[in-house]
């Protein structure tokens, strides 16, 4: 099962957990998981079916662009990060 890092933010909804393992072949799959074990969850990460705009999610050390559409395997580690702007 894949691990995935929960942000500090939403650990409220875990028990407090940092990380926990969740089934899933792609993003998508793993958010629904996460939102059956947390009540809760699924709406702080998705808006309207999607990827909430302000989150970016990082599997195995890479950005996705395929965001909720990312492929996702067994091993892999998946965090949910605040998307970053400004700069130079």
């Amino acid at each position: 099962m894949a691990v995935v890092w929960i942000p500090a933010l939403m650990r409220d909804l875990t028990g407090g957990e940092e990380r926990v393992e969740v089934p899933g072949r792609t993003v998508r799959q793993i958010v629904d998981n996460l939102g059956a074990v947390y009540p809760g969850m699924r709406d702080r990460l998705c808006v309207n079916e999607q990827l909430n705009p302000r989150l970016s999610v990082v599997v195995d050390g890479q950005v996705s662009t395929l965001r909720l559409n990312q492929p996702v395997q067994d091993d892999s580690q998946v965090r949910f990060m605040p998307v970053m702007h400004g700069g130079c």
